[in-house]
């Protein structure tokens, strides 16, 4: 991961684009873990279903148990394949559309909003009522349940030359901390920098949600532009996300 203290390291093979101007090296890769740790009191409402179904106001999750066919249209040759795992944590995917026995999600691979038709069979459902919207212009993150504002916090974001992707995305995983600067945990999402392709020669730059690794003075109560891309929060307000699953909408705008 990408943001970080010179030689902290994290526990999954993927490169975050976080660092601030002030700290002097923000990349590594690491060793894969093959059960990110999730903050406790996520609220995923699981369930085995036959039909997906979501309460009102959440949106429905699928976990898939091994890749699977993609489809460009539903009822369409196959195009490709959705891989059951990504940066070793199983792939939890946001449904976005349905057809009679087909479900169109998004992925967490570039580009950046890449989506996909999968049939909808041996996948296990769930629902989140969270929504995370970033927004770079006012520089703060919203939490919103069941469409309902719970929280505004000030927000790191990325610098002008290393600007945080916009984008309809979501939390593709979570991490542990490397250090108690990125707080008590790790949020990865499934966005990309479009400024750095090859963050610290990963193969690739990904956007993360995580603690204020030492720019807790900058992002201060309004935000700011520190990061090579990622979004940084005060430690206090990252706890409040603590219920927040993987799999969640993560809306980023500029406007």
């Amino acid at each position: 991961m990408g943001d970080r203290h010179p030689r902290a390291r994290l526990r999954i093979p993927v490169i975050v684009v976080c660092g601030a101007a002030l700290l002097a090296a923000c990349g590594t890769s690491a060793t894969a873990s093959r059960a990110p740790a999730r903050p406790t009191g996520a609220r995923a409402q699981s369930a085995a279903a036959s039909e997906p179904t979501a309460p009102p106001g959440s949106t429905l999750l699928v976990t898939l148990h091994a890749s699977v066919p993609s489809y460009l249209t539903p009822g369409g040759p196959a195009s490709g394949t959705v891989p059951g795992s990504w940066q070793g944590a199983p792939s939890v995917l946001p449904v976005i559309a349905e057809q009679p026995g087909y479900l169109q999600v998004r992925l967490a691979q570039r580009p950046n909003e890449s989506t996909a038709w999968i049939r909808a069979q041996g996948l296990s459902y769930s629902a989140t009522p969270y929504r995370i919207v970033v927004d770079l212009a006012t520089t703060h993150l919203t939490l919103f349940d069941k469409g309902r504002r719970v929280v505004t916090m000030p927000a790191g974001v990325g610098l002008p030359q290393y600007p945080t992707p916009t984008g309809q995305f979501f939390v593709a995983l979570l991490a542990m901390p490397p250090s108690p600067g990125y707080g008590p945990f790790v949020m990865v999402t499934s966005a990309h920098s479009n400024a750095i392709t090859d963050w610290d020669y990963s193969g690739d730059a990904i956007v993360a949600i995580h603690g204020p690794l030492g720019a807790s003075a900058a992002i201060g109560t309004t935000g700011a532009q520190v990061s090579h891309g990622c979004v940084r929060l005060q430690l206090a307000d990252q706890e409040q996300l603590r219920v927040v699953p993987v799999g969640t909408p993560v809306d980023i705008v500029s406007a």
